[in-house]
């Protein structure tokens, strides 16, 4: 499985591919923001897509938009500190999201949730 985290936080998105490594996903590619991004999944496939909402301008929307269009099949998880998206609307924004979790989840929780969307991309399941 191949996981783009995308976090601006360098401390943070080293420990969510450090939580997924411990899962046994070991194809995990950390960018910093939305330009190393794209120009990642322009070149290589994401099974998985970590975009944290709160990067600075279009950011994880950016990313998201570009996955759905490269990358139809990518399911991004989507992930915030802010309570902006929490009525679940960034469904209604985003196709290929498939879930959407507070900042502060435990790093083996992510894991579990890539893991999960990641297994149910590989099989074709919704």
């Amino acid at each position: 499985m191949n996981v783009l985290i995308v976090e601006s936080a360098a401390e943070l998105g080293a420990l969510w591919a450090a939580a997924l490594a411990r899962q046994g996903i070991e194809a995990v590619v950390v960018v910093a923001d939305e330009d190393a991004a794209i120009a990642h999944l322009h070149a290589h496939p994401a099974d998985v897509i970590v975009a944290d909402l709160d990067l600075p301008g279009a950011g994880a929307i950016a990313v998201a938009d570009y996955a759905a269009y490269r990358h139809p099949e990518a399911r991004v998880i989507f992930v915030t500190a802010s309570s902006f998206f929490s009525d679940g609307s960034i469904f209604a924004h985003s196709p290929n999201a498939c879930a959407f979790l507070p900042a502060r989840t435990a790093p083996e929780d992510l894991a579990a949730v890539v893991e999960f969307h990641g297994r149910r991309k590989a099989t074709g399941a919704g």
